[in-house]
């Protein structure tokens, strides 16, 4: 199972998801777009503690992040 999590201001949210089931990828990567859109910043764990900013969906990878858009005043 892969899992993307995305962090906002209440925390964390996972979505798991089966790289080999069709459906379930078309949904992740539905949510990877939907994500980036909103300007999220999409990154792939590629060892503890270890993240690569990622610009386009890999069904592949196991781990997913999304940050949301820092917001200063």
């Amino acid at each position: 199972m892969a899992v993307q999590i995305v962090m906002d201001r209440t925390g964390d949210s996972r979505y798991l998801f089966d790289p080999a089931s069709p459906a379930q990828v078309a949904e992740a990567e539905r949510l990877f777009r939907h994500l980036t859109d909103r300007g999220f910043t999409a990154t792939a764990r590629v060892a503890p503690g270890r993240l690569e900013i990622i610009r386009s969906f890999d069904p592949g990878v196991e781990e997913s992040v999304f940050f949301p858009r820092l917001v200063g005043g």
